[in-house]
């Protein structure tokens, strides 16, 4: 029998570790439906688990075989989708200005609803820098000068310095469930 939490922590680790540790305001991961039957009530418990941690977790899309899901911290996603920048970069690709973070949250995921064109604006919900938001949607993903958790345009050496601190958030998060503690352990206990 497959215990669906640990292969869902084994997931949540390589892809949302810096989320969940608290280095990043949001994360996503895809994960295949068939290991996840019933991925709408886990997703209630981890919500529930969760919630005095300040993570949430959220099923943006769903297509033939796998599941997009949203790791996320909402104090600092707030504090994110309220800098001028992105508000302005949100109003442009069609979020209105003065929607609470639910509000936005449930544009995005209308947004993959609606099909057509992958909605870029969603590295600014997952604290990528708007700059670098902004030129991957101008370039279509072209000319960056590094490729990493995101592709940059800008700040290469601010960049580098996220990309190895997220790894380190990975690699430790990993490393604890090899030990067999979950991720409920892990965050619950501090």
């Amino acid at each position: 029998m497959t215990d669906h939490n640990a292969l869902l922590d084994r997931y949540l680790a390589q892809h949302c570790a810096p989320t969940l540790l608290g280095a990043k305001s949001a994360s996503l991961v895809s994960v295949p439906q068939v290991e996840f039957p019933a991925l709408d009530r886990q997703i209630e418990e981890y919500n529930r688990r969760y919630a005095e941690c300040g993570l949430v977790f959220r099923r943006l899309c769903r297509c033939r075989s796998r599941v997009l899901l949203m790791a996320y911290r909402p104090a600092l996603l707030r504090q994110e989708v309220t800098v001028p920048r992105t508000v302005q970069m949100l109003a442009k690709a069609g979020y209105a200005p003065g929607l609470s973070l639910e509000q936005l949250l449930d544009r995005l995921e209308q947004r993959f609803a609606e099909g057509g064109e992958f909605p870029h604006e969603i590295g600014l919900f997952l604290g990528y820098p708007p700059e670098d938001v902004e030129a991957f949607v101008l370039t279509g993903g072209k000319g960056c000068k590094l490729c990493g958790y995101w592709k940059v345009y800008h700040d290469v050496e601010a960049a580098k310095a996220r990309f190895a601190s997220f790894d380190a958030c990975r690699n430790c998060l990993c490393r604890v469930l090899e030990t067999g503690m979950s991720i409920s352990q892990l965050l619950c206990a501090a």
